[in-house]
């Protein structure tokens, strides 16, 4: 009779062995393309900042990231999207205060959960939003739109990126911090809200800065006021909203979310070639052309201010009476 023999492994070679395995996603991480999924239409101010970051990404994993546009539902389709994709680093979502956020603070049903759904990386970019108007309007400044919004209440019609977008409740806040009776009209996307803006099919809009600077400059559109806290690096010119109504104030954010359940040496690889690409010069300079101003932070530091913020536009919304099935 043959002596089979078993060898059994030290309880120190399993722990070495379970560290190897580990480690070794990041090792070979990435070895194939990676989508950065877009919850938006192309010509957005996410799809412009979510441009710039996929090529500097590119650069720095040394593998092609993809921004991969997947709009519908106030960025929900897409958000949802990327929550359910394998949680292996290759699908990735350019987040925002919206889906991320807003949406999450009204919507009891959402098929997806903002905060045990999603393994943050880090912020990205900030961005103002920029209150223009059609040039047809006779308003140049907020004042003057208030008191044409008062002698014509219901007949001024605001566009939005969709209902429970930022834009939205710029404009909802707005008419109920001036009293104003303004009809929200929501489009599926910045692009379409601009293209419409643009057009005169609506009035007015609160529309990212990467979704309207261009248009600011080239005269086809009239900025009357920032949304920020203080007034913006790129137009610096231009008073805030809350400079003639107190209270107002409403910023979008970008950054870069991975599926829950991510390996963190992954997350942390991701982390650091988001800050990179962030720091350098040359993306500096390209969001700032579209209206954004470059952060980054920690992937807690994210997770927090993602808190912060579904706690901040619940209150809004529920003043706002506001509800999203």
């Amino acid at each position: 009779m043959k002596t089979v023999i078993i060898a059994v492994a030290s309880l120190p070679a399993l722990a070495a062995l379970a560290l190897v395995s580990n480690t070794a996603p990041a090792q070979t991480y990435p070895s194939k393309p990676i989508r950065l999924i877009v919850p938006w239409p192309p010509g957005g101010g996410t799809d412009a900042a979510a441009r710039i970051l996929a090529q500097a990404l590119s650069d720095n994993l040394g593998e092609q990231v993809v921004a991969d546009n997947r709009p519908g539902a106030t960025g929900r389709i897409g958000t949802e999207f990327a929550a359910r994709a394998p949680a292996d680093g290759y699908t990735l979502l350019m987040g925002t205060v919206g889906p991320n956020a807003i949406v999450p603070a009204a919507s009891p049903k959402l098929p997806y959960d903002a905060i045990k759904d999603f393994a943050p990386i880090s912020l990205v970019a900030t961005s103002d939003y920029i209150l223009v108007v059609h040039p047809s309007l006779p308003v140049k400044s907020v004042k003057d739109l208030i008191a044409l919004a008062r002698s014509k209440p219901g007949q001024i019609n605001f566009a939005s990126a969709g209902s429970g977008s930022v834009a939205h409740l710029a404009g909802e806040l707005f008419k109920q911090l001036a009293k104003v009776d303004m009809v929200h009209v929501p489009y599926k996307g910045g692009g379409p809200a601009v293209t419409a803006t643009l057009s005169g099919e609506v009035s007015l809009y609160f529309g990212s800065g990467p979704s309207v600077v261009s248009f600011v400059k080239a005269g086809r559109l009239r900025a009357i006021a920032t949304t920020g806290a203080k007034r913006s690096k790129t137009l610096p010119g231009l008073p805030t909203i809350g400079e003639t109504l107190a209270g107002h104030e409403a910023t979008q954010w970008f950054g870069v979310l991975a599926p829950a359940g991510t390996p963190k040496d992954i997350v942390l690889k991701l982390h650091t070639a988001v800050v990179k690409a962030v720091g350098t010069p040359k993306v500096a300079q390209q969001l700032a052309a579209v209206g954004s101003d470059p952060v980054s932070n920690s992937p807690e530091e994210f997770a927090a201010h993602i808190r912060t913020e579904i706690a901040k536009w619940g209150k809004v919304v529920k003043a706002a009476g506001i509800t999203f099935e």
